[in-house]
């Protein structure tokens, strides 16, 4: 009998270091324009770490001009994600950082890590 789930697995980026929420990270990832390609910097905070196989993910949160919030999602077994270089690592009590999405300034900033 054939193993469905090994059969569909996609194989890790070797690119992705282990992410925590709380994490600062720089995401690289490429982006296509036309016949084009080329690497798009995002720099911000892991707010969100999603497991699961092939639908793992992982969301990024920064503050763009005028104070508005950005968020974005990517996969972690995703060939597009050129690599991700993590920062800082921050003290989280919690898995998904939502209650940042409603402070701004001095208040959003995690307390960081030291190891």
């Amino acid at each position: 009998m054939i193993d469905l789930n090994k059969t569909f697995n996609a194989t890790k980026n070797p690119n992705i270091p282990d992410l925590r929420s709380g994490d600062q990270v720089s995401v690289h990832v490429r982006i296509k324009e036309g016949e084009r390609e080329r690497i798009q910097e995002f720099k911000g905070t892991v707010i969100r770490m999603r497991k699961g196989g092939n639908n793992a993910n992982f969301t990024v949160r920064r503050t763009a001009s005028n104070g508005i919030g950005v968020e974005r999602t990517f996969l972690l077994l995703s060939p597009r994600v050129d690599k991700v270089v993590v920062e800082r690592h921050s003290e989280t009590r919690r898995a998904q950082l939502y209650f940042l999405r409603g402070l701004t300034g001095k208040k959003s900033h995690l307390k960081q890590k030291f190891e």
